[in-house]
């Protein structure tokens, strides 16, 4: 009797299995956005099952097998199963990012509103360390001149009837416990973690106190701050005004406000719309917030990390902002760096070095004063427009792979050639005086370098109207 062994099954299930695992992991510990993982890397799915078929059919060959490696309907069935998997994370991210309201509150009742008994005020240190923690409901915190932490605000409750939710809500009270050298503020409630419950503080606290903030469900406002200021959050915007230290907010959901703050700012998670204004210090975005993004008068400067951009300035005179598309930089005095793609890029008046890398975007860039410093272009699938004034001096390099090269400055020493597959170049020195290195490089697009007389400046971007103070209300479930 010949010797047989079954033939394994296809290594592929395991490894899909793994894979889909591991981005499940990062997408639960570290806030990956799988629907950006699968938009842009899903052929990779294919590329992977085709290189283990072909392993797996060598394997067989040089064992003696007869036959070859094939696509089973089962291996079809994990595929499309584990994508569906992946779609409906997706679909609950975009729910969660785009759909008001809390799911889990449908169907719960009415809502009813009472008065929240704060507790006595309790004497503090000027600069006592306060930590405030909150699970469902709004956090108001202002500074006032008593040494002392002052708790008022209300509870709603959700329920069928007014003689249930007065019974709920009488269990419900707030503390202001110590602990060591510092001071906690947090709801009680009687009855554990109810989500029928929603504790909205007012808190009033010394303006030397150095505040740690921590709310899962509502927003939250600080005004009037002397100190550091610490905010994490799950669900819920957060504005925070006329800070005197340095700002730290880590949120998964909702909008980001911060204005006029003698100190650093640092952003990091997920979010929506950032709106940043007045810092002394910088303002470091790291992690994925959906925009519209705006920076204005940031004295030292804008990093900022995302999975599609990297983008350093030094310094920010004017304003910054991307959404839609769309990345514009006005009045950058120091240093601009920028990596990203798929954005038009609109950069006016930088006033150091400038480099940027992008793709699937044209990209603007104009000076009202001739360049000091090098400015470097590269780009792809997508054109390059360079607007100089005409007293500019300086020495230029351009590379255009299947498009024109077309510029408004002429001289004997600038010089274009053009090939016959379609390629441009453009070398060369104009001016009077020695001037900065301009390297720009695109293919599948054109470059155009314009000229502007010296007494006409560019015209200004137009000013963009602020949105008014929010008004924080209570949640709304």
């Amino acid at each position: 009797m010949a010797n047989s062994r079954p033939r394994g099954s296809s290594i592929f299930s395991g490894l899909a299995l793994l894979f889909v695992g591991i981005l499940l992991l990062l997408h639960n510990y570290h806030g990956l956005s799988i629907g950006y993982v699968l938009g842009h890397w899903w052929p990779l799915i294919l590329v992977f099952w085709g290189l283990i078929k072909i392993f797996e059919r060598t394997a067989l060959s040089r064992s003696g097998e007869n036959g070859g490696s094939r696509i089973s309907a089962g291996e079809i069935f994990l595929v499309l199963g584990l994508l569906s998997l992946l779609g409906i994370v997706v679909a609950i991210d975009y729910g969660k990012q785009h759909i008001p309201g809390n799911f889990e509150d449908w169907g719960m009742g009415n809502s009813f509103d009472f008065d929240l008994e704060g507790p006595a005020p309790q004497n503090v240190p000027a600069d006592a360390r306060i930590t405030i923690q909150n699970g469902r409901g709004n956090i108001n915190v202002r500074s006032w001149d008593e040494p002392q932490i002052r708790v008022s605000g209300t509870k709603t409750i959700k329920s069928w009837n007014q003689k249930d939710a007065e019974h709920i809500a009488s269990a419900v009270s707030v503390q202001v416990v110590k602990n060591g050298d510092g001071y906690e503020i947090r709801p009680v409630n009687a009855s554990g973690g109810d989500s029928r419950v929603t504790v909205n503080m007012d808190i009033s606290v010394p303006p030397k106190a150095m505040l740690t903030i921590r709310g899962e469900r509502g927003d939250v406002s600080v005004a009037d701050m002397a100190t550091p200021l610490s905010i994490t959050t799950t669900t819920g915007d957060v504005e925070i005004r006329d800070t005197g230290g340095d700002v730290t907010v880590e949120t998964r959901k909702g909008d980001v406000k911060v204005s006029d703050t003698k100190g650093n700012v640092k952003l990091s998670g997920h979010g929506g719309e950032v709106n940043v204004s007045g810092a002394t210090g910088g303002l470091t975005i790291d992690g994925e917030f959906y925009g519209p993004i705006r920076a204005d008068k940031i004295a030292k400067g804008v990093r900022f990390v995302s999975q599609r951009t990297d983008l350093t300035l030094t310094q920010l005179s004017g304003h910054m902002e991307a959404g839609s598309g769309n990345l514009e930089i006005a009045d950058a005095p120091g240093n601009l760096a920028l990596r990203t793609n798929s954005y038009d890029v609109s950069i006016e008046n930088a006033g150091g070095k400038v480099k940027v890398d992008n793709r699937n975007g044209n990209v603007d860039v104009r000076f009202s004063f001739p360049p000091k410093e090098d400015v470097e272009i590269t780009n792809s699938s997508a054109g390059i427009n360079l607007t100089l004034p005409e007293s500019s001096s300086f020495e230029i390099l351009a590379d255009c792979h299947s498009g024109d090269i077309d510029s408004e400055f002429s001289a004997d020493s600038l010089k274009k050639t053009s090939t016959e597959s379609g390629d441009s170049h453009l070398e060369g020195k104009y001016g009077s005086s020695r001037g900065p290195k301009i390297t720009l490089r695109t293919s599948y697009g054109s470059i155009s370098v314009h000229r502007i007389s010296s007494d006409v400046p560019v015209p200004p971007t137009p000013p963009r109207v602020q949105p008014p103070p929010k008004i924080l209300k209570p949640e709304q479930s």
